[in-house]
């Protein structure tokens, strides 16, 4: 059978391709702000140990992160409900349902990430600040944060790429997502290969316009060790304290 280049059009150009992939990337949006928010103070309190709390937090990372993505999203869908009448209200749509998911599976692999990224700061920055009488709020604001977001873009940026793939998931809780969207095209024309490849075309671009914009933050935030060494540079505290000063 051949490739109908009509049917392929037709489906890259229509509303619904352009609707199905607008939720996914909204989707994707949402859940990563959602898991990134979340995993900073969940990081930072994992990573000072001791106590129930950070035990806790590092159990629940650890459910998280083991139990499937697929699971996760049946579980929210179905079985919350069960435990929480509100739930069960007409607001409580697959999208929701999606996004607190996704947002929770997101923000578990996010804390590692984070942690990662904040042991990797030298502890003696963090040293210098206390000596200049900097508070802590400060330290982490001014030294601490900025030098772990060099070290966190890169796998961030693919953890965003892996989460836009795996919305395709949420259209087993029938959310009109890109895939879902394709598979309903499928059901009814039998034409797997347009359809299937003009869903690809969009998977395509939101990833390659995603490593476009992981290559501009690296280059943004990245340290160049010798330029730093061979000019007047005054230090990630010095900078602090003017950013301080000027905030």
């Amino acid at each position: 059978m051949s490739f109908d280049f009509s049917a392929f059009w037709g489906a890259l150009t229509s509303e619904a391709f352009f609707r199905g992939a607008c939720i996914t990337i909204i989707l994707s949006l949402l859940s990563h702000g959602v898991g990134i928010l979340v995993s900073i103070p969940v990081a930072v309190i994992i990573n000072r140990g001791g106590g129930f709390l950070p035990g806790a937090l590092k159990g629940i990372v650890g459910i998280l992160r083991g139990a499937p993505t697929l699971l996760q999203l049946l579980f929210v869908w179905n079985a919350l409900p069960q435990f929480f009448p509100i739930f069960r209200e007409p607001w409580f749509t697959p999208f929701l349902a999606a996004w607190i998911a996704l947002s929770l599976n997101e923000a578990a692999y996010q804390v590692e990430i984070n942690r990662a990224a904040l042991k990797a700061v030298d502890p003696g920055q963090e040293a210098a600040g206390e000596a200049l009488g900097l508070s802590r709020f400060q330290i982490f604001r001014y030294i601490t944060l900025p030098q772990a977001m060099r070290v966190a873009i890169p796998p961030t940026v693919n953890e965003f790429i892996t989460l836009l793939k795996i919305t395709s998931l949420a259209s087993v809780i029938s959310l009109q997502e890109l895939m879902s969207t394709a598979s309903r095209a499928v059901s009814t024309t039998f034409q797997f290969s347009e359809y299937y490849a003009a869903a690809l075309i969009y998977y395509l671009i939101m990833v390659y316009a995603l490593v476009y914009v992981q290559g501009k933050l690296e280059r943004k935030y990245s340290w160049d060790r010798s330029r730093a060494e061979t000019s007047n540079d005054p230090g990630v505290v010095q900078r602090a304290m003017a950013l301080m000063r000027r905030a």
